[in-house]
């Protein structure tokens, strides 16, 4: 039998240093099941402004670096103004980890960082990942992150390619 020692990361604010290796790390599967689009370096930056902005407000989207190894790793975010598929006090999660750090235990990581951020500044009642049925990691994430699968629905903000609604499934965690 193997042991695996846990993940140490660290969540981070991003800054406009961050954008290049941010563009770096996305890859077909970031496309696939989050963006859409390859970003650019101008694009992240000003979106990490945004991020950052919000912060400061504290509203809106917020988001951070997932670093492992003193290196960028990834990006995690939370948005509770995003209502789709949620109920009330529900916070909507997003997260990608760069290409090497794949299968290592650091997209949990992360969400459960992120998870104790929110419950550390009251954020919502429940943490909630909406993802594709059949993105299997991202579902294996939420499920090793201790998220419950809820029910599946019919998005009104998520789109196909061919431009139909996306259904996605919906997993909960209490932070109360």
């Amino acid at each position: 039998m193997r042991t695996v020692a846990p993940v140490i990361i660290e969540l981070r604010p991003l800054t406009r240093a961050d954008a290049a290796a941010h563009c770096a790390g996305e890859d077909e599967q970031t496309v696939r099941w989050l963006t859409g689009g390859y970003g650019t370096v101008e694009g992240a930056a000003a979106h990490f402004d945004l991020l950052a902005a919000n912060a400061v407000a504290r509203r809106g989207k917020r988001g951070f670096g997932v670093c492992l190894d003193g290196r960028l790793a990834g990006y995690v975010d939370f948005d509770p103004d995003n209502d789709d598929g949620l109920g009330p006090d529900d916070v909507n999660l997003s997260y990608a980890v760069h290409p090497w750090t794949r299968r290592r235990g650091v997209a949990c990581a992360a969400v459960r960082l992120l998870c104790e951020h929110l419950r550390a500044h009251q954020i919502g009642t429940r943490a909630a990942i909406r993802v594709a049925p059949d993105n299997a990691a991202s579902v294996g994430v939420a499920v090793r992150s201790g998220f419950h699968h809820v029910q599946d629905f019919r998005s009104a903000t998520d789109r196909l390619a061919d431009g139909t609604p996306a259904t996605l499934s919906l997993y909960l965690l209490d932070l109360v």
